[in-house]
């Protein structure tokens, strides 16, 4: 069976983390959070499953209770937000380029590839290198540090200026910077990649603008050997009733590159491997309701659900109050 981890916090606000596998759950003795159980495994040498195997176990918990009772925060966080980095890779799903092409094509003329579909071209070549082999590299974008994750069932905010508030349901991996400056991924979650696709959609050299957004994750971060074929659903919700609902794939056999590859074109650089520091990297979709001609609003609620994780993402989506800022000369 397949392990999850959650991090859960009691109507007295203490936190506690999580395992889980099946239908079964339990409390892990003696550690708050799923960075603290990962720093032990690495500290001792050994998998997140022995760490968590090596706590004993705790009091039985009903995860679907606990989920409706709004439980369940981040399944990852750092008590210092600015050590946790937010990035994402796109064009890296098979069929991806569709959306994206449709977004940017009248940029270009109709006799040149815009560059979206030229990325995607050299991902699907170059993307799957051999073993020990560094492939094509993908697209690339930051999306903030961890003041701009919201816990599963909040909301989504929109900043005042934004032209639009839209899903991008996908995966991301979890990753803990070992003292050595090793990464070590934790697991997947689910997650819902907030982004502003009108602006992407105005100017394709906005589409770093479209990305300084919020993200939320599921509750859940599966543990282990990535699944390779992630099916699930991805819809919105307007008063009760779905406006919008279309299927989604992830994992390595939709995709045009490996996870392998992603991380490596990631972590390549330095500053992304300080020691301590938490990285939640999206790798990409191919399924959005803008791309279908649908226009969100307030209050609207993305829902995003698939196996191997139990439980699904919602989150209703919101606009934040207009803020002035001036600058000030000293």
């Amino acid at each position: 069976m397949t392990l999850r981890l959650l991090q859960h916090r009691g109507a007295d606000g203490t936190r506690s983390v999580i395992a889980a596998e099946g239908d079964r759950a339990a409390v892990v003795p003696g550690v708050d959070s799923v960075r603290a159980l990962a720093a032990r495994a690495i500290a001792d040498g050994t998998s997140l499953a022995d760490a968590v195997a090596a706590c004993g176990e705790g009091a039985s918990i009903d995860l679907a209770a606990e989920f409706a009772a709004g439980r369940f925060v981040a399944p990852i966080d750092h008590e210092d937000p600015a050590h946790v980095v937010m990035t994402g890779t796109g064009l890296t799903h098979l069929g991806s380029a569709e959306g994206r092409d449709k977004m940017h094509r009248e940029a270009a003329s109709a006799e040149k590839q815009t560059d979206s579909m030229r990325m995607f071209l050299e991902g699907v070549e170059g993307g799957k290198p051999a073993a020990g082999q560094i492939g094509q590299q993908p697209e690339w974008f930051y999306k903030g540090d961890g003041s701009q994750l919201v816990d599963p069932g909040a909301a989504l905010s929109m900043p005042a200026f934004a032209k639009d508030g839209g899903e991008e349901p996908e995966l991301a991996g979890i990753y803990l910077i070992g003292p050595d400056g090793t990464p070590f991924r934790l697991g997947l979650c689910l997650a819902n990649e907030f982004s502003d696709h009108v602006t992407e959609r105005h100017n394709y050299l906005w589409l770093a603008h479209s990305k300084l957004r919020q993200a939320s994750l599921g509750p859940e971060i599966v543990v282990g050997t990535p699944p390779s074929d992630v099916r699930g659903t991805s819809r919105i919700l307007r008063d009760g009733e779905a406006l919008w609902e279309k299927p989604f794939l992830s994992g390595e056999d939709n995709m045009s590159h490996t996870l392998a590859n992603l991380e490596a074109h990631h972590f390549k650089y330095a500053l992304f491997r300080r020691p301590g520091d938490i990285h939640i990297h999206f790798f990409g979709t191919a399924t959005l309701s803008f791309s279908d001609g649908v226009t969100t609003q307030t209050g609207d609620v993305f829902e995003i659900e698939a196996a191997p994780f139990t439980l699904p993402l919602r989150n209703p989506l919101a606009r934040d109050a207009e803020t002035e800022v001036t600058v000030r000369a000293l």
